[in-house]
């Protein structure tokens, strides 16, 4: 017995312990899964810092940063207060294209509004000394729209390469109508400068009773939203009801269908809108689950980690608790491969990391940063 235990020992100390790792199937070969970080409130969004660090985002309010070893940081100070209700909380997060000069960060949150909530985004610098904390806080936009009482924020953020910020909001859930009028913000993504500005070449910047943020609309409620580093286009991701979630290339001032069009139906099973998944003058999605999967997070995969995957869209998916990896030719999507289906965890974001590993974050109470790697 005692040779078994130091067996045992020699082994963990060596480092054989991470064969305890869950392993998965995939087309890419093994998978293994590791635990990076434990500990977080249903966190939300993860960013890499240049140093392999991670900022990551907890619904509830919180920022943290996390080692590369998993440890957490203490919340960061200056974090603006919250709606946490239901859906509401604190949401994405990124860093500013120049952030090794400038240590500018941007994140999402549904603010407190009106007795509800409604999407905000800040810019703020990140002080990274023996305690972190976030200085020159800024809210740079907020949601123009009633308010929501804890439903359908959106809330990704991408900056495109002119410094331009594209950010998604959600129709609140009971004001979906609202997704087609160009009034407000809600079910719309918004194109703003890094001060908050509309730009002067947005589509509907000289349109009468239009807000000039808005670049596309007709959105239910996205969060997923990306831009494809091989042409630069932006994808997004958004959640259909009982099915129609979407994935779709946004155009400048296209209107996207939502709630007059849907593949999918409403909860109680009614049509959508007029019952039709197409309409003129309507894009129709590049990809489509029904039933649904809940999918949150997007990411392209350009690594060498996964040779077989490079330009591949992955996604994270709530309800259907997985990995969605999308294989593309050009624009079009050509086959989904379903991954991770025995993790039993809700996948709220994904991310390619600076070693070329997938990262995911799960959406719970005790929620984890996991690393996807090969298995050895």
């Amino acid at each position: 017995m005692r040779f078994v235990l130091v067996l045992i020992a020699a082994l963990s100390a060596a480092g054989i312990a991470k064969a305890a790792d869950p392993v998965y199937s995939s087309s890419a070969g093994k998978l293994a899964v590791q635990t990076v970080a434990t500990g977080l409130v249903h966190p939300w969004s993860l960013a890499f810092l240049p140093d392999g660090r991670m900022l990551v985002t907890e619904r509830p309010g919180r920022i943290r940063l996390v080692s590369r070893s998993g440890q957490l940081s203490p919340p960061l100070a200056n974090v603006p207060k919250v709606f946490a209700v239901s859906q509401g909380g604190l949401l994405d997060v990124i860093l500013d294209r120049d952030f090794g000069r400038n240590r500018i960060i941007y994140f999402s949150y549904a603010e407190p509004f009106d007795g509800g909530g409604r999407t905000a985004l800040a810019r703020a610098r990140l002080e990274d000394g023996e305690l972190p904390r976030l200085t020159d806080v800024n809210v740079i936009y907020r949601q123009h729209g009633p308010p929501s009482r804890g439903m359908h924020f959106g809330s990704r953020i991408v900056q495109a390469t002119d410094g331009t910020l594209f950010v998604t909001n959600g129709e609140h859930f009971i004001d979906r109508d609202m997704a087609q009028t160009l009034d407000n913000d809600l079910g719309k993504i918004v194109r703003i400068t890094p001060d908050g500005a509309a730009p002067p070449d947005n589509p509907f910047a000289n349109k009468p009773g239009a807000r000039p943020e808005v670049w596309s609309y007709g959105h239910r409620n996205p969060q997923g939203l990306a831009m494809n580093p091989a042409d630069g286009k932006l994808w997004e991701q958004e959640h259909g009801a009982r099915g129609g979630d979407e994935i779709n290339i946004i155009e400048k001032g296209h209107n996207y269908g939502w709630p007059r069009v849907s593949y999918g139906v409403n909860y109680d099973g009614t049509p959508v809108g007029t019952g039709k998944a197409k309409m003129d003058g309507v894009d129709d999605p590049r990809w489509h689950w029904t039933p649904s999967i809940a999918p949150s997070g997007m990411t392209f995969y350009t690594g060498d980690l996964f040779p077989a995957w490079k330009g591949s869209l992955f996604n994270g998916a709530l309800k259907s608790e997985l990995l969605s990896r999308l294989e593309l030719k050009g624009d079009a999507v050509v086959k989904e491969e379903r991954l991770l289906q025995g993790l039993h965890e809700r996948i709220r974001d994904v991310r390619q990391g600076p070693d070329d590993a997938l990262y995911l974050l799960t959406d719970n109470s005790s929620g984890r940063i996991l690393r996807v790697v090969p298995a050895r």
